[in-house]
């Protein structure tokens, strides 16, 4: 059995922690904040002060991954999340009746929930978890290793004591000590790619009423100008968020902070528009967030792995704009992985970095492309000229074939190249364009003008 230390207590962490635990290895998690997500999901969610973690407040839907994979490793977890409100909703609920079953449909499912709720019962499990020792408030501050080419890392430093291990996973997200730490500790550092995102997230939370409707009824979460998206995130506990996105060069972007100004542009969008009908009660102030990237960490250079005995994982590995809900999908798979294959990880850790970039990278670069398209099209305010693809992406909501394969890539189950390049799906669009002759792609929310006088500049 090995004995691993864990720096970071986010979902990435814990659910390594977690599966670790229940394996028999011994592990010790450290986390600098002392708090820790629990009962009071409301309190937790609005009143947790977190710069480390931006996104924590930002609407989530987690994908099929984080459901099979909890499945598979903590099925009590899963049942807890559905206790503390987290739903199902399967990408054939849209239709009326769902068609003839195939093999992997019953993966095509989305958890509405907060990321509060999964880090509450993650966190829950780990503390019954005998193997796993929690220290909250510890800050890593160094690294300890054993000479070699590379260096061996045996451990990490907290303060004045130090924590030996067999292996050492860094979990503490994209703001990360250990690229420093290594370097300060005059290591090859890690390699990084970044791609920065040029767009601006706005969010507003609510709660629809008791003794009103629960929802609008079938109605599509998103709508679009050239120049900005919508879109409604349907969540635990009777909350939603409604969400609107610009370019971070939008001269109007700073206006959209206002909540008056942010509902009127909201109410704007078909899609949000219906959710806001719904006299729902505002929880929250409108939450922002940009400056944002994706990032990809490898600590494997040309010469090969920069240190031996220590891993990445999580956001500190990998992480995504927001925008396609790959964080905790891919943190635990990766969580999956290193739990499994842990004793050999510790001996070389060359098999974990061959199956990220196997298993992992394809994500990233397929989120690194959908973002430079959609930045440099909020920011041109572009009309889309591709008639075929926007068929595409509207005769999934006519044709359960067309679903299926836009359900799979969306949970991370087949790239775009694998999922659309069938003839099944050829002709699928191509029938559904035949009957549609006028087909011309369009967008449904305001005009610039219609925009501008709602929102000063």
């Amino acid at each position: 059995m090995a004995r691993v230390a864990v720096i970071g207590g986010g979902i990435g962490g814990l659910g390594v922690a977690l599966m670790l635990g229940r394996r028999g290895h011994t592990v010790a998690l450290f986390e600098q904040d002392a708090r820790e997500a629990g009962d009071d999901l409301h309190r937790d969610f609005f009143h947790w002060d977190r710069p480390r973690v931006p996104q924590a407040v930002q609407p989530h839907s987690l994908l099929a991954p984080v459901r099979t994979v909890l499945h598979a490793e903590a099925p009590d977890v899963y049942a807890d999340l559905l206790a503390r409100g987290a739903r199902e909703y399967h990408e054939f609920d849209w239709f009326d009746e769902h068609p003839p079953h195939r093999a992997g449909d019953e993966d095509l499912v989305t958890l509405r929930t907060r990321r509060i709720v999964l880090e509450a019962a993650l966190a829950a499990a780990v503390r019954r978890e005998p193997a796993v020792d929690v220290r909250r408030g510890s800050r890593v501050d160094g690294l300890t290793f054993a000479p070699g080419d590379p260096a061996r890392v045996t451990g990490v430093a907290v303060g004045a004591d130090t924590h030996p291990a067999d292996l050492v996973v860094d979990a503490a997200g994209r703001r990360s000590p250990v690229p420093g730490l290594l370097v300060a500790a005059g290591r090859r550092p890690p390699v990084v790619e970044s791609h920065r995102a040029g767009i601006a997230y706005l969010c507003r939370w609510y709660r629809v009423r008791e003794d009103g409707p629960r929802d609008p009824g079938r109605l599509r979460n998103g709508s679009s100008t050239p120049f900005a998206l919508a879109g409604v995130f349907p969540s635990d506990n009777d909350t939603f968020a409604v969400n609107v996105v610009v370019s971070t060069a939008d001269p109007t972007r700073g206006a959209l902070t206002d909540p008056a100004v942010f509902e009127a542009v909201a109410r704007s969008f078909p899609a949000t528009a219906a959710w806001l009908d719904l006299a729902a009660e505002p929880l929250s102030d409108v939450l922002a967030m940009a400056g944002l990237d994706n990032r990809w960490t490898s600590l494997v250079d040309d010469a090969g792995p920069v240190v031996t005995g220590l891993v990445n994982a999580g956001d500190s590995l990998v992480h995504t704009n927001p925008t396609l809900g790959h964080g905790a999908a891919l943190g635990l798979r990766a969580a999956q992985y290193l739990a499994g294959h842990v004793e050999e990880t510790a001996a070389d850790p060359g098999g974990y970095h061959d199956w990220t970039v196997r298993a992992l990278r394809p994500w990233f670069d397929a989120q690194v492309a959908a973002d430079r398209v959609a930045a440099q099209r909020l920011a041109d305010s572009a009309e889309s000229a591709d008639r075929r693809a926007a068929a595409l992406a509207a005769c999934a909501f006519d044709d359960p074939v067309v679903m299926r394969v836009r359900a799979q890539v969306r949970h991370l189950l087949r790239t775009p190249g694998e999922a659309y390049a069938t003839d099944e799906v050829d002709r699928s669009v191509t029938a559904w364009l035949a009957a549609r002759p006028d087909f011309e792609p369009a967008h449904d929310g305001p005009t610039r003008a219609q925009w501008d006088a709602l929102v000063p500049a």
